[in-house]
């Protein structure tokens, strides 16, 4: 079972849930940013800065748009410290951390398709 953190809502009070399973994962993992902030979070709580840093090329703006839809899906918690400066972590709630056999399937299925390209020279190998 799947938990749900997001203030008490369902998920099927916050959005109108497709009946396929696949087509629900993929409303709430589908931009490239937010199965990269899955892959980097599930190593443990960052800061803003962090977590920028090591997904590389987003910007702000992209990267805190897609932490507050996270955070509304219920799959990142977002702490904040009564400090000066501000000082602001994330973290995945439980409904984010079950989402690791996702992103390891993701991981073993991609590691394989480049082995195999690789061993082809086909120039499609990432």
């Amino acid at each position: 079972m799947i938990p749900t953190e997001n203030g008490g809502k369902t998920m099927e009070a916050m959005h109108t849930l497709p009946a396929c399973p696949v087509e629900t994962t993929l409303m709430l993992i589908s931009d490239k940013w937010k199965v990269l902030i899955l892959r980097d979070l599930l190593g443990g709580t960052m800061r803003f800065s962090e977590l920028r840093r090591s997904l590389g090329g987003v910007s702000q703006k992209v990267l805190t748009a897609n932490l507050r839809q996270m955070e509304a899906d219920g799959l990142v918690h977002r702490e904040v410290y009564p400090e000066v400066p501000p000082r602001v972590e994330y973290s995945l709630t439980g409904t984010g951390q079950s989402l690791e056999p996702v992103i390891d399937a993701m991981r073993d299925w991609g590691a394989a398709y480049q082995r195999a390209h690789a061993a082809t020279g086909d120039s499609a190998a990432v």
